[in-house]
């Protein structure tokens, strides 16, 4: 039995579809066949070649649903419960060995030296082959943590639960806004709107977006956020000029910047008020510097500088759970929905920002 899988061979170059052998499954492992896969701003990075991690050739694909097609012995979701053929899942893209210092003592297991995430670490040549989601099936791991769906769920609905709403969700450790304060979000993209979604639920006061695409600027307001500041209609000038003014001077209490984008640093310090936080989520891979001044910027306002580096199961559950709290506001966020063999339009929308995201069904 062969899968086909779309495999990223050359960077800049199209996909090319491939037949991959099934293997046979050993100890833990499940077969799942994909009912929907993400196309990420991470992939992009990585068929462009600027991704360091990434190994050729490769499967891409880290955010992926699925039905259990095979199991090798018992498997449990983390919730305890039983998985079996034909259970609709979703899992943690993210696999840490559970046993080093991050993983035992600090408790922070996506900063483990050990962990490899799907579609983004192992190369399609190394067993079990299938290692990513842009393709018809995937081999799970057993040590992969795994959520069981509701039945007649839309699984597109699920699949930016994965990173980008886990990566939001990791944003939360960090600062817990209160009612009546005041958040700050740059980039309009997935992971902005989960972040504003997600403060929402805690109840920030005001939720003001930073970005320069107006309908995306628009459809964030579904999600929480009071005030909108296009970025190409206005100046970083009377871009503060507005948020001062909302603050009674003072600035937001926490920003978040989901650009990667070395100006979006610069323009968001200076957005933020004495003792605030300005969290920095953004930065998939390397993109640039910034200058900041450490006694104004940082120093002389006390200011909680915190970058954030993917996420983990407990993320990955939360972001679910907001997600399952309201599923059909969260279809605004799937954009397009194109076959698996159209993954290389995907990845150029996704290029262009002509889709806000791609689900490969």
């Amino acid at each position: 039995m062969k899968s086909l899988a779309m495999v990223l061979t050359a960077f800049n170059q199209e996909l090319e579809p491939r037949e991959i052998q099934i293997p046979t499954l050993q100890e833990g492992q499940i077969l799942v066949k994909l009912t929907a896969a993400g196309v990420c701003g991470s992939d992009v990075h990585m068929w462009k070649g600027n991704d360091p991690r990434t190994r050729l050739p490769m499967i891409l694909g880290h955010e992926g649903v699925g039905e259990i097609v095979e199991l090798k012995g018992q498997r449990t979701t983390v919730e305890q419960e039983e998985l079996k053929v034909g259970d609709a899942i979703f899992w943690n893209r993210g696999v840490s060995c559970g046993h080093c210092y991050f993983c035992a003592v600090a408790k922070t297991p996506a900063f483990c030296p050990q962990r490899w995430t799907y579609g983004i670490t192992k190369a399609c040549d190394q067993w079990p082959y299938l290692n990513g989601c842009y393709a018809e099936y995937i081999v799970l791991s057993p040590d992969t943590d795994i959520f069981k769906l509701p039945p007649d769920l839309d699984p597109g609905v699920i699949v930016p639960a994965s990173c980008s709403g886990a990566t939001a969700a990791h944003c939360f450790d960090y600062i817990k806004p209160r009612i009546g304060d005041t958040v700050l979000i740059q980039g309009p993209g997935p992971v902005g709107i989960f972040a504003a979604y997600f403060a929402a639920l805690q109840g920030a006061g005001e939720i003001i977006m930073i970005g320069g695409t107006a309908s995306r600027l628009e459809m964030a307001k579904k999600f929480g956020v009071t005030t909108v500041l296009d970025r190409k209609q206005t100046s970083p000038e009377e871009r503060k000029e507005i948020i001062m003014g909302l603050t009674g001077g003072r600035g937001v209490d926490y920003a978040i910047e989901a650009v990667g984008a070395p100006s979006a640093v610069k323009e968001g310090l200076a957005l933020v008020r004495t003792g605030g936080a300005y969290l920095s989520v953004g930065f998939g891979d390397p993109n640039g510097s910034v200058e900041v001044d450490c006694f104004q910027d940082i120093g002389r306002k006390n200011l909680a500088y915190q970058g954030i580096w993917v996420s983990d199961t407990r993320h990955t559950r939360v972001a679910l759970q907001g997600v399952l709290k309201n599923p059909s506001l969260f279809t605004a966020l799937v954009s397009h929905r194109l076959p698996l063999a159209e993954a290389n339009l995907g990845l150029q929308l996704m290029d262009k920002k002509e889709a806000l995201k791609v689900v490969l069904v």
